[in-house]
């Protein structure tokens, strides 16, 4: 009997075990055998549109919930205006994220032989 059934075609979040780790994974639910689920995420890579899936055995998940939906990715060629709004939206998060963090250089790193 498929437990996980109630999740098919919505986008989870599952925890699972792999050894001695803990690992998420986030997808959207395809199918439930009954013995393992499979996710399967699609995203662009150098323009070209790839698919991933994979299977979980029931054993190894520690916890599933739902997502919500990816937002739309931003197209090649956006309006000013969009361009615009996403400059700002990445300089605000830049400023959060600076306070108190420290960024390193590995341009000058020595070369090892």
């Amino acid at each position: 009997m498929a437990r996980y059934s109630a999740f098919l075609g919505r986008r989870v979040e599952v925890q699972y075990r792999a050894g001695d780790i803990f690992l998420p994974a986030t997808g959207t639910l395809a199918a439930d055998s009954g013995r393992s689920i499979f996710l399967e995420e699609s995203f662009i890579q150098r323009g070209k549109e790839k698919h991933f899936r994979w299977e979980i055995p029931y054993q190894c998940i520690v916890r599933i919930e739902e997502r919500p939906a990816v937002p739309e990715p931003v197209p090649p060629n956006p309006s000013p205006a969009q361009a615009a709004a996403r400059v700002g939206a990445v300089a605000a998060g830049s400023r959060e994220r600076s306070s108190g963090s420290s960024f390193i250089s590995l341009q000058n790193r020595p070369k090892e032989a």
